[in-house]
């Protein structure tokens, strides 16, 4: 199985694509756990960090630590210098029209939350209605409970089938003069499907709905154009594309930013502060209020300068052959059963064993040295749909290897005989 896994990896590597250099770019993947070589498969939950992210981290700490936009001394200059860079690598990453239109947050899940919040408590009523799916995270479903519960505005859901693909045709139908927001997932977390968003911001458009979509499945696999796509909203993380946790992106429209009032109060996003009155910043600096996570900007400013360097599309082509290489191989397993089989998806593989629970089959990979993410991965209401509790879940990444997908498949085959 290794000598034909290695004749696939070098026949299908994109041109210029340099696994092993890759691979030493991440000091993370070498080491050993419980006796065997690490093999990393939980990069949905979060994507381990290359050299260039944890040098451009510790170099903010060691040279020019600071505050910024208040200091006009040399380091707070070097740091604001750096972190507004970030935000330009940002607007260039995902091709917003200014400057204005990125906002730091501390992850997608607060982008949501500010949306949901500064907009739509400030926009919508009682007579108005939110359509959300039935395959989302919860972080964009529980925003929107909230915002129903404030507002008396009215929540509904895109039904998935089998496959788990959305229903456009049950879309279709839920559309109507009332509905306001329609936030979307780009890609699902628990099943890998790619969600045809363009075509679900074209419709909820044409009833003048404002669309936010969900990107962080989506940053880290494929090429996002938010002028393209025409989304009003646009959220992602920074740890799902290879920089730090605790920073993240909200892309928004100008024009409806402008509109919205602050999510929350503090230094810098303010004017002037009066006992009486406050006058608030400008964009984008009005929703960025106190200490930002500095050193987490600078560091996913490292991480897509990383991504654009080996590029999105010899990223997309090469995990989307290791997807099928592990597709043929696992449904060679008796027993196994994919969950989630969209004709458009990225590199998840979400399984369940017969007779064996998700949980043990983690404890069992575990001890194999191999990390997946067993559970509900944050997405009950799909769980409920197919109806199980929980699934075995491997998301892969480009430094992942066939060998590491030969390895998952004959530790899955060693959870049956210990069960058997």
């Amino acid at each position: 199985m290794n000598k034909k896994s290695n004749v696939v990896q070098q026949k299908n590597q994109p041109l210029g694509f340099d696994l092993k250099k890759i691979r030493n770019d991440f000091p993370i993947l070498h080491q050993i756990i419980n006796g065997k070589p690490l093999v990393y498969l939980d990069n949905a939950a979060t994507s381990q960090k290359p050299k260039n992210v944890l040098d451009a981290i510790e170099k903010y700490y060691r040279e020019y630590n600071s505050n910024i936009h208040r200091g006009v001394h040399t380091l707070s200059e070097n740091a604001t210098e750096a972190y507004e860079l970030a935000r330009l690598k940002v607007k260039n990453f995902i091709n917003a029209q200014s400057n204005k239109e990125v906002i730091f947050v501390r992850g997608a899940t607060e982008a949501i939350n500010l949306v949901a919040q500064s907009f739509g408590r400030n926009s919508l009523n009682e007579n108005d209605e939110i359509i959300i799916t039935e395959l989302e995270h919860h972080a964009n479903i529980v925003p929107w409970q909230l915002l129903s519960e404030q507002t008396g505005a009215t929540l509904k859901f895109i039904p998935i089938n089998d496959n788990g693909e959305l229903i456009i045709e049950e879309y279709k139908k839920l559309l109507s003069k009332n509905t306001k927001i329609v936030a979307v997932g780009h890609i699902s977390n628990a099943l890998g499907t790619i969600n045809p968003i363009k075509t679900i911001i074209n419709m909820a458009h044409e009833y003048e709905a404002k669309v936010l979509i969900d990107g962080a499945q989506a940053t880290s696999h494929i090429s996002v154009d938010v002028q393209k796509l025409d989304c009003d909203f646009y959220a992602f993380s920074g740890h799902k594309i290879f920089g730090p946790t605790g920073v993240g992106i909200l892309y928004g429209k100008e024009v409806l930013l402008e509109k919205m009032p602050p999510y929350q109060g503090g230094g810098d996003m303010i004017k002037m502060v009066t006992m009486m009155e406050t006058q608030y910043n400008d964009l984008p600096y009005k929703f960025e209020a106190g200490t930002p996570n500095i050193s987490g900007a600078i560091g996913l400013g490292a991480a897509i300068d990383y991504v654009n360097e080996i590029g999105l599309e010899n990223i997309s082509q090469y995990e989307n052959e290791l997807l099928n290489y592990a597709n043929q191989l696992a449904s060679e397993i008796t027993g196994l059963k994919f969950i989630g089989t969209a004709k458009q998806k990225t590199s998840i593989l979400s399984f369940t064993l017969k007779g064996i629970h998700p949980h043990d089959i983690g404890t069992i990979l575990n001890n194999e040295g191999i990390a997946i993410r067993t559970g509900h991965h944050c997405a009950m209401p799909v769980m409920e749909h197919f109806k199980i509790p929980a699934t075995s879940r491997a998301s892969f990444a480009f430094y992942n290897t066939h060998e590491e997908i030969d390895v998952l498949i004959k530790a899955i085959d060693k959870c049956k005989k210990v069960f058997n």
